[in-house]
């Protein structure tokens, strides 16, 4: 059999990496090609009456040119030849483009402010049980839904003939090869795609007033949607690999990285800025209760994810950054899990997802105002701080399994962990204590093998998702925790549902 070569673009919310993906006699491989940090960045702006607004824009054409950069270290230091090119990213935001492939505008970021008040606004268009029952997806400030209802709200003016959008996976194939089209999987968290038809749902496009005719085409994962323009394959020093359609969100990706035996056994949770927490099931699951429980169903690769957005280690990341802020430097991560470990435990609990936390000026500050809004001791330091974040989620992490439980009635045996955030012995260990259940964590580049291992689906070399999991498992390290101290955690526990609405 020959040597087949993919590669894999994973951008995040904070940063992006590019990977060779190499399958040869019966192994893969995994190697980083590229890596770079990225954020959004805020302006504040006055608008037409002269009032002053924060708005929050992407860089999408630094983010195509380390995509670039990535394909020209493959060539050097991989190989001259590519089979097929596929790329994932966060699950929300996008770009109009004019019918000449001009941007409308920059590409704002899911965080922007604009979006406060819009699932208000969303919810008097399209009710929320007859939303939820087409989609399958909970109100969340970000959804796509609520960002091109804003569009065409404020900016409708701007759209010409021709004009179309493109979330953020079809923009980055778009400029690389002309292609248009979007995955099912990104597809299914915008809040406007019918779970079981897996098209746009003309009803909700029609009560929110987008054109459909601006929707781009939803494939299927696997599929081939193009080629690499032959000006780039020039630029880059590679031939004109295929662009293929993969797990474009990429907890799709992740998910289907995950080293499941019996699906209905296992709770995965995605961890990194999100933690994405949730069951594989075979089809969309939208009763009443799954909905009271603000689960999503979101389009799988064979499958379904039920699952619930859990804010993440986006708290940690945000206290280091008002950290940065005062010391005049970066504070080393191995440090601040010193701080961490040396920490009182159980001093205080936040709700990850309350809102105070989704994009406040200064983290410490949001959590300081929780703590004496709940009336708990406010921490007394840094690693407190941190702490307190840690087992915070995973305490929210088993109030989740617990509502997916229930309402799939699938009890959970074992946790899976993925992603970057495996990385976090502690996380992972303070997950097995508050769940009471053995988690399982890595891999640990879990997006990029869940894109690596749906190309290899569209090009043959495997003819369905657990035929990965061999190489997945030969590939890559997995470690195991143990549940510890169940007693001190249950208590830990009624505290905390206490604290959480």
């Amino acid at each position: 059999m020959k040597t087949v070569r993919v590669f894999a673009v994973d951008l995040g919310a904070s940063g992006g990496k590019c990977f060779a993906g190499v399958f040869d006699q019966g192994r893969f491989t995994l190697r980083e090609t590229h890596r770079f940090a990225h954020e959004a960045t805020s302006f504040f702006i006055p608008d037409a009456r002269g009032r002053l607004s924060e708005r929050t824009y992407w860089d999408d054409g630094l983010l195509f040119q380390n995509i670039l950069k990535g394909l020209r270290e493959y060539r050097r230091t991989v190989d001259g030849t590519l089979d097929s090119i596929g790329i994932d990213t966060w699950g929300a935001d996008g770009q109009f483009m004019t019918a000449d492939g001009d941007p409308i505008g920059k590409m704002y970021a899911y965080r922007d402010h604009r979006l406060d008040t819009m699932i208000r606004k969303v919810k008097a268009r399209v009710p929320a049980r007859t939303m939820y029952g087409v989609t399958g997806i909970h109100f969340q400030p970000f959804n796509v839904s609520n960002q091109l209802h804003w569009f065409m709200l404020n900016r409708k003016a701007l759209l010409k003939p021709g004009s179309f959008y493109l979330p953020v996976p079809a923009l980055f194939y778009y400029y690389l090869g002309g292609t248009r089209a979007v995955d099912s999987t990104w597809a299914s968290v915008t809040q406007l795609m019918d779970a079981r038809t897996r098209q746009w749902s003309k009803p909700v496009l029609a009560r929110l007033g987008i054109p459909a005719r601006v929707m781009p085409e939803i494939v299927d994962p696997g599929t081939v949607m193009g080629q690499l323009h032959a000006e780039l394959a020039t630029l880059t020093g590679l031939n004109r690999a295929s662009l293929m359609a993969v797990g474009g969100h990429d907890t799709a990706s992740a998910y289907a990285a995950a080293p499941v035996g019996n699906p209905d056994d296992a709770l995965i949770i995605s961890s990194g800025t999100w933690s994405l927490v949730g069951k594989l099931v075979p089809e969309p699951v939208t009763s009443p209760e799954a909905m009271k429980a603000n689960l999503s169903n979101e389009g799988g690769i064979g499958n379904v994810r039920l699952l619930k957005n859990v804010m993440g280690t986006w708290l940690v990341q945000e206290l280091r950054r008002a950290w940065q802020h005062d010391d005049g430097c970066e504070l080393a991560w191995a440090e601040l899990d010193r701080w961490t470990s040396a920490a009182p435990s159980f001093s205080a609990f936040v709700d990850p997802d309350d809102a105070s936390f989704y994009n406040p000026a200064n983290m410490q500050t949001a959590m300081t105002d929780f703590c004496r809004r709940t009336r708990q001791k406010v921490p007394a330091d840094r690693g407190t701080f941190l702490r307190v974040v840690y087992e915070s989620l995973a305490l929210k992490y088993r109030m989740v399994n617990e509502q997916i439980a229930a309402v799939s009635g699938k009890p959970t045996k074992v946790v899976h962990i993925v992603g970057g955030g495996c990385r976090n012995v502690m996380l992972n260990q303070f997950t097995a204590d508050a769940v009471g259940l053995p988690v399982v964590a890595g891999p640990e580049e879990a997006t990029a093998v869940g894109n690596c291992m749906v190309q290899a689906l569209g090009l043959g070399l495997i003819r369905s998702l657990p035929e990965a999991l061999p190489l997945i498992r030969q590939a890559f390290p997995i470690h195991d925790y143990a549940p510890q101290d169940p007693a001190r955690w249950d208590r830990a526990y009624e505290t905390f549902k206490t604290l959480v609405k």
